[in-house]
């Protein structure tokens, strides 16, 4: 039972030398809607970045041109957010900064707040054509103290109360001196809304001011992705940026606002240092875990399961050894999950290819 491969997003076209940073969302009957940052000049994180956006109407086999979301003039726009509400209208939450804005001067402390990462929101009714204007939230989304902040990346999500829920992460200052870079010093954070979008708020956070430097045992939480479990509960698993075991941790909570208990190294997901997503199959079908597998580097994009809310992983589906870096999960139709993901021969960077995956193949491999 093989997947469908298309290549909706290819470097060096369209206007742009890079894309990254996928998210993808269906929003009706065999429509797939593929966000990722179109990045101008060069593929590196800060710059003249826009959020871009192709569309398909056959489940991700074809895709329509390319088309821009939203753009900060010559500044960034990116970390797209998507969440298709129950009630049809698409948010998306994404982030902004000045175009020399780096993330190691964000970290040290050494961009205004002006400048630096800001927050904001837009929607649309009619399946991503048009598009409201933009709205900064970042004064209810953002605490002053934060200095990096990035959303996602990958899908947010709506609780079954109707809650929307997007995964986040930020920087401290570090304690007791040093610059807060390279990945010390991360917290992880979600947002909030109970209507829709019109108001925001941050829910559970979860600090590690010491870093790597100071307690290499707790988890340096970074780029999150979260489901609701069956029975309610949130899930949420991040890239771990510290020492401890393994490159992935996770957590639960009962609603967003709170953890029931920290972050827990999750030695089951092996694998480099890198985002992935989380998708809940309907119950009771398993969690599914993506993201790369290679011990040591961004490579062999493999898709995981698991039957205990994400207590233990087993592998699905591994999608080849090329190199592989940052994905998103969807769930196309009753039968077919979709996987946007960097990749490429010689670079994780050179594509945004998308895999239809028969369901069939990942319950096999469930039992």
């Amino acid at each position: 039972m093989t997947s469908e491969q298309s290549v909706p997003f290819r470097a060096g076209t369209e206007g742009y030398a890079s894309f990254r940073i996928p998210a993808v969302v269906a929003t009706g009957e065999d429509t797939v809607l593929a966000f990722c940052e179109g990045r101008v000049g060069s593929g590196a994180d800060h710059g003249d970045i826009d959020l871009v956006l192709k569309r398909s109407h056959d489940g991700g086999r074809s895709w329509a041109p390319l088309e821009r979301v939203a753009e900060n003039g010559a500044d960034l726009a990116g970390n797209p957010a998507p969440v298709v509400l129950a009630s049809g209208r698409l948010l998306l939450v994404h982030v902004r900064n000045a175009a020399g804005a780096s993330e190691a001067g964000i970290r040290r402390g050494e961009v205004p707040a002006e400048q630096a990462r800001r927050v904001w929101v837009q929607h649309s009714d009619d399946d991503g054509v048009t598009w409201s204007a933009a709205r900064e939230i970042t004064a209810e989304a953002k605490d002053p103290a934060w200095r990096w902040y990035a959303t996602t990346p990958g899908h947010a999500l709506q609780l079954s109360s109707g809650r929307v829920l997007v995964p986040a992460n930020h920087s401290l200052a570090p304690v007791g001196g040093g610059d807060g870079t390279e990945g010390a010093y991360n917290g992880g954070h979600c947002l909030l809304s109970d209507d829709e979008g019109e108001s925001w708020r941050i829910g559970y956070v979860h600090n590690n001011p010491d870093g790597l430097a100071g307690r290499p045992d707790r988890i340096n939480a970074n780029e999150t992705t979260a489901a609701e479990l069956p029975d309610g509960r949130v899930y949420f698993n991040t890239r771990n940026d510290s020492a401890a075991p393994g490159s992935r941790a996770d957590a639960y909570s009962a609603d967003g606002t709170g953890l029931t208990a920290p972050y827990r190294p999750q030695p089951a997901l092996a694998g480099p240092v890198v985002q992935g997503s989380l998708l809940q199959l309907p119950a009771p079908g398993p969690l599914l875990y993506a993201g790369p597998a290679h011990p040591e580097r961004r490579a062999r994009m493999s898709v995981r399961t698991s039957t205990d809310s994400g207590a233990s992983w087993r592998t699905a589906l591994t999608l080849g050894e090329d190199p592989a870096a940052y994905c998103d999960l969807v769930l196309l139709d009753a039968g077919t999950v979709g996987l946007l993901y960097e990749t490429g021969r010689s670079s994780a960077y050179e594509t945004l290819a998308f895999r239809r995956i028969p369901l069939a193949a990942l319950l096999d491999a469930a039992g």
